[in-house]
C-alpha cells in the first residue's frame, strides 16, 4: 500500500541532498553588459594617455572577477544551471510519489530520498536516510530478499521482491514490495541504483479475502447436492466436485493429480454425445443429455447432464462446464420418471444408431451410437448435422427417397444398404420409419442404422472362399480329364518310341510329343496344387539343407542384378514336406521377386524356429498357436498395391503382361503350402518391397505313423521289367484302357479288361478269383474304385490292388475302410512307370 500524503506534512519542503534552485534574470545580464559598454565609450572620449590607467584598472577588475568565478565553479560554489534538473514538474513527481524512492551511489550511500521513503524506513529527515540493507538488517524474513536485491544492484540489473515484515508488540505485520534498477543506461549512471519501496498490505489483504471467498465457493460446490465436472478439449477431466467423485467411488485427491479422462466415467458411447455439439464460433451452447456414468467398480448410474460449452472465435471448443443430476433415485420415487430413465438407457445403449430427422435430413435428436458413428464419418461434424452427409454421394439418393416416403406417412419402407461417407470403405443399412402425423412438422422420420461393414466383409470372404472352392473343383475336374488324355498320349508315345529307332526321321517328332506332354503334365500338376488335390510324397526334411541345395539354381534364376542372401536359423526343427513341391514354392516366389526387381535389388530367404508362444503373439488370422518353422522370402522390389494384395493367390490372376505369366504361380504356392498343413501370409507396400511368410508345422518323429507301402513314381532302372500273372484292368476310358492293356501284354502279363466296377466283379467271378492283381481307376460310373475295393476284399482279403487316378490319393483315401492296403499310381504315367508299379506290387512281400 502506498503512503498517504496527509500523513507527511513536511513533504512540501524536505531537506534532501540537493541544493535549492536559484533564480536567474536576463535584465541583470543586460544591465551588466550595458555598463561595460558605457564605460568603454566613456574611456574612448578621453585621450590615450589619460584613459590608459582606467583601462588597465577595468581589465584587472574583470580578470579578478573571471578568475574568482573559475575557482568558485571548480569548488562547486558556482555551477551552471541544468534546466532539466530545475524542471519543477519532474522534481515534484519524485518528491511527492506514493512509493518510496531512493538513489544510492556505488558505495551504497543514499544521495537522494523522497518523503515516502523516509516514512517507510522510519527516518525523521533526509540526513537520517539509510539504505535498504541497513533498514532491515537482522530481520530473517527479509534478509534473503535484500541480499538478492543488493546483488542485482551491483550487477546493474533489475530485481523485485515481496516480503512480509512482522509487527511489533502484537501489531499486524505489513507487506512491502521492493524494487531496484540502475539509474540509467550510461556507464556512469548504471553505477547508481534506484530503490523503490511500496506498502502492499491492503492489496494482500484483499487477495486473501478473495482467496477465502474462493475457498468457500469451492467448498460449497464440492458439497452441493449435485455433481459437477469440467473437461478440456483433449477429453481430460480438469475438475470434479466431491459429490460426483463420491457417487463414482473415486478418491478426490487421486483425481486432482490428473490422469482421469471423460471416457473413464462415461459408460458406453455416451462420451460421443459430449463431443457431438456442432461448433459455432463465438457462441456458448448448453445441451441436455441423459446417459449412464460408470463407477470405478464397473457399475453404472443414470444421470442427466447439463453440458455447457463455449467456442472461441475460430470455432475451437474450450473447457466444458457440466452439471450432473443423479436419476437413480427417480427409479424408486416416481414410476413415470423411472420409465423415462429406462427408455433413455435403452435408447443410448442400443447397438443400433438411432436418429430423428426432418424432411431435409437434418438430425433433430440422436443417440450415443449415432453420435459416435457421425464423428467417425466426418471430422467437421457434417454427419451430425445432416444424415445425408453420413452417406456417400453415390448412394445418397436411396436414403433421400426412403425419408421422403416416411415424410408422406408411408409404412413398410424397405431398408436400404448404402456406402457410408469417409476415407475408408464402410457400409450401413438404414431402416426408416414414419412418425405420427402431428409430429411431422419438426421430425419427419426415425432412422435406424446398422454398421454392416464387418458383415459384408465376412460375406465377401465366404463368397470368395466358395468361389475358390468352386474354381478348385473345376480345376481338379479338368485336371482329372486332362490326366486321362495325357496318359493315353504318353502311353501311345511310348509305343511309338519303342517302334522307331533314333535314326528314324520321325523320331525327333515323337520326342517333341513326349516333351510337350510332359510340360502339359506339369501344368496339370499346378492345377491340382491349387485345388490341393495333387499327390504329395512327403519326407522329413531339414529346410536349411534343402535351401542350400537350391542356392545355385536360385542364383541362375534371379540373375546378376539381384543379390541373394540366405539367412539360416540355428538348430532348425525338421518338417515333413514333399521336396519337389517345396522347391517349386521357393522357385515360384524367387521368380516373382526377380520380376518385381527389374532394376536390381536384394532377395532374402530367412529361416527360423517359431515357438508356440511366439506364434500366439503373431496373431496371424487362421493360424493356431503351435510350433512352426518359418521361411521368409523378402524382396526390395516394386511391392504389391493395397487394392490387389488380397487377390494374388487367386488362380489366373496376374499383374504381368499378356503372355508373360499363367497366373497360377502364387495359387500353386498357396495350394502346396496349405496341403502340407502350413500357412502363408504376405506383407507388402507399393514401392517398398514384398515379404512372404511361410509357416510349416514342426515334425515330431515320435508321432509319425508308418505310411502304406507305395511304389515309387520314378523307379530305379531295372534290367528286367517283364513278368507273368493275370491282371484285371478296370478303366472307363476305352482308349486309355486298351493302351494300358497292350503295354502290359507286351511285358508278358495276361490282362482282363473291364470298363467299370460291375464288369470287374463279373470278370472276377468268371475267373473264380484267379486274379493276381487289380489295376483300377478311382473315378468310374456305376461303381467307383473304393467301393470296388471293399467288395473284392470281402471275397478275397489278400487281393492286391493298384489305384490309378488323376486326383490325389487323399481325395479318396478317407472313403476307404481303415487299415486297407493298396498301391497308388498318379496319372499321367508312362509305360515304364506302369510296368514298374505292377511288378513291384506283385513281388512277394
Amino acid at each position: 500500500m502506498t503512503a498517504d500524503p496527509d500523513k507527511y506534512p513536511s513533504r512540501e519542503r524536505v531537506a534532501v541532498h540537493e541544493p535549492a534552485r536559484r533564480g536567474g534574470s536576463i535584465v541583470l545580464v543586460l544591465l551588466v553588459a550595458g555598463g561595460i559598454v558605457a564605460a568603454a565609450v566613456a574611456l574612448m572620449t578621453l585621450g590615450r594617455a589619460q584613459a590608459q590607467p582606467y583601462i588597465l584598472g577595468l581589465l584587472a577588475l574583470l580578470s579578478m572577477v573571471g578568475l574568482f568565478s573559475l575557482f568558485a565553479f571548480a569548488a562547486g560554489i558556482i555551477r551552471f544551471a541544468d534546466r532539466a534538473a530545475d524542471d519543477p514538474v519532474r522534481g515534484s513527481i519524485a518528491d511527492h510519489a506514493y512509493d518510496g524512492l531512493a538513489v544510492t551511489d556505488p558505495k551504497g550511500h543514499v544521495i537522494y530520498s523522497n518523503a515516502a521513503y523516509l516514512a517507510l524506513t522510519g527516518a525523521a529527515s533526509a540526513l537520517e536516510a539509510r539504505p535498504v540493507e541497513r533498514v532491515f538488517i537482522g530481520n530473517p524474513d527479509v534478509s534473503e530478499a535484500v541480499f538478492r536485491l543488493l546483488k542485482a544492484a551491483r550487477e546493474g540489473k533489475r530485481q523485485q521482491e515481496e516480503v512480509r515484515i512482522a509487527g511489533q508488540d502484537g501489531a499486524h505485520g505489513r507487506w512491502l514490495r521492493m524494487r531496484v534498477r540502475p539509474l540509467g543506461d550510461g556507464k556512469r549512471e548504471s553505477r547508481y541504483a534506484v530503490w523503490s519501496l511500496a506498502d502492499i498490505t491492503r492489496d494482500r489483504e484483499r487477495q486473501e479475502d478473495v482467496f477465502q471467498e474462493l475457498q468457500h465457493a469451492i467448498e460449497y460446490l464440492d458439497h452441493a447436492p449435485c455433481g459437477f465436472f469440467s473437461v478440456n478439449p483433449a477429453g481430460e477431466i480438469v475438475y470434479i466436485n466431491a459429490t460426483l467423485a463420491n457417487w463414482l467411488d473415486y478418491d478426490l485427491a487421486e483425481i486432482g493429480s490428473g490422469g482421469l479422462k471423460v471416457s473413464d466415467i462415461v459408460s458406453g458411447d455416451g462420451g460421443a454425445l459430449l463431443t457431438s455439439i456442432v461448433p459455432a464460433p463465438g457462441e456458448v451452447k448448453t445441451e441436455v443429455f441423459d446417459i449412464d456414468l460408470r463407477m470405478r467398480g464397473g457399475k453404472t448410474m443414470p444421470v442427466r447432464l447439463y453440458h455447457k460449452l463455449a467456442f472461441g472465435a475460430d470455432g475451437a471448443p474450450g473447457a466444458s462446464r457440466t452439471l450432473v443430476i443423479s436419476r437413480a433415485r427417480d427409479e424408486r420415487a416416481d414410476p413415470q420418471r423411472a420409465a423415462e430413465v429406462r427408455f433413455m438407457r435403452f435408447f443410448d445403449h442400443t447397438p443400433m444408431a438411432i436418429a430423428t430427422v426432418d424432411r431435409g435430413g437434418a438430425v433433430v435428436r440422436a443417440n450415443a451410437r449415432y453420435a459416435k458413428l457421425a464423428q467417425g464419418l466426418s471430422s467437421d461434424g457434417a454427419a451430425g448435422k445432416s444424415i445425408f452427409s453420413a452417406v456417400s454421394e453415390r448412394d445418397r439418393k436411396l436414403l433421400i427417397a426412403a425419408i421422403n416416403q416416411a415424410a408422406e406417412g408411408q409404412g413398410d419402407i424397405p431398408p436400404v444398404e448404402v456406402l457410408l461417407a469417409g476415407p475408408k470403405e464402410r457400409w450401413g443399412q438404414f431402416f426408416v420409419t414414419a412418425v405420427e402425423e402431428d409430429e411431422r412438422e419438426t421430425e419427419a422420420a426415425i432412422v435406424y442404422m446398422l454398421d454392416t461393414t464387418e458383415r459384408r466383409a465376412l460375406e465377401n470372404q465366404i463368397n470368395q472362399s466358395q468361389k475358390m472352392d468352386m474354381v478348385g473343383q473345376l480345376a481338379g475336374g479338368i485336371a482329372h480329364d486332362f490326366n486321362n488324355v495325357l496318359s493315353a498320349i504318353m502311353m501311345a508315345n511310348d509305343f511309338l518310341l519303342n517302334a522307331h529307332k533314333p535314326t528314324d526321321p520321325s523320331f525327333q517328332d515323337i520326342m517333341q510329343i513326349k516333351q510337350n506332354a510332359t510340360r502339359a503334365a506339369t501344368l496339370v500338376r499346378q492345377l491340382l496344387a491349387f485345388s490341393r488335390r495333387q499327390t504329395l510324397r512327403p519326407q522329413v526334411l531339414d529346410l536349411g539343407d534343402a535351401l542350400s541345395d537350391l542356392t545355385m539354381l536360385l542364383r541362375r534364376l534371379i540373375g546378376e542384378k539381384v543379390k541373394l542372401d540366405l539367412v539360416h536359423g540355428r538348430d532348425l526343427w525338421p518338417v515333413k514336406v514333399d521336396v519337389s513341391q517345396f522347391e517349386q514354392v521357393i522357385v515360384n516366389l524367387a521368380v516373382n521377386a526377380r520380376d518385381a526387381m527389374s532394376d536390381g535389388g536384394k532377395l532374402t530367404v530367412r529361416t527360423a524356429n517359431v515357438s508356440t508362444e511366439q506364434s500366439a503373439q503373431l496373431a496371424y488370422k487362421g493360424m493356431p498357436a503351435a510350433e512352426y518353422v518359418r521361411i521368409d522370402v523378402i524382396d526390395t522390389g516394386t511391392g504389391i498395391p493395397a487394392d490387389i494384395v488380397d487377390k494374388i493367390f487367386e488362380p489366373f490372376f496376374s499383374t504381368k503382361e499378356v503372355g508373360k505369366g499363367t497366373g497360377l504361380g502364387l495359387s500353386t504356392v498357396y495350394g502346396i503350402v496349405k496341403q502340407t498343413g502350413g500357412f502363408i501370409y504376405v506383407d507388402s507396400e507399393a514401392g517398398k518391397g514384398t515379404s512372404f511368410h511361410i509357416f510349416l508345422p514342426r515334425h515330431h518323429p515320435e508321432q509319425e505313423v508308418q505310411p502304406v507301402r507305395e511304389p515309387s513314381s520314378e523307379p530305379k532302372p531295372r534290367a528286367d521289367l517283364t513278368g507273368q500273372g493275370t491282371i484285371l484292368l478296370v478303366e472307363d476310358e476305352e482308349g486309355l484302357r486298351s493302351l494300358n492293356a497292350r503295354g502290359l501284354r507286351s511285358r508278358g502279363y495276361s490282362v482282363i479288361e473291364a470298363s467299370n466296377g460291375i464288369e470287374a466283379l463279373e470278370a472276377l467271378e468268371e475267373k473264380d478269383g484267379a486274379v493276381d492283381l487289380v489295376v483300377s481307376d478311382v473315378v468310374m460310373p456305376e461303381m467307383d474304385g473304393p467301393t470296388l475295393l471293399k467288395t473284392m476284399r470281402g471275397r478275397n482279403p489278400d487281393l492286391k490292388i493298384i489305384f490309378v487316378s488323376g486326383y490325389a490319393e487323399d481325395a479318396f483315401e478317407k472313403s476307404l475302410p481303415e487299415n486297407q492296403q493298396f498301391a497308388f499310381l498318379p496319372k499321367p504315367f508312362t509305360l515304364s512307370q506302369l510296368v514298374a508299379a505292377v511288378k513291384e506290387t506283385m513281388a512277394p512281400s
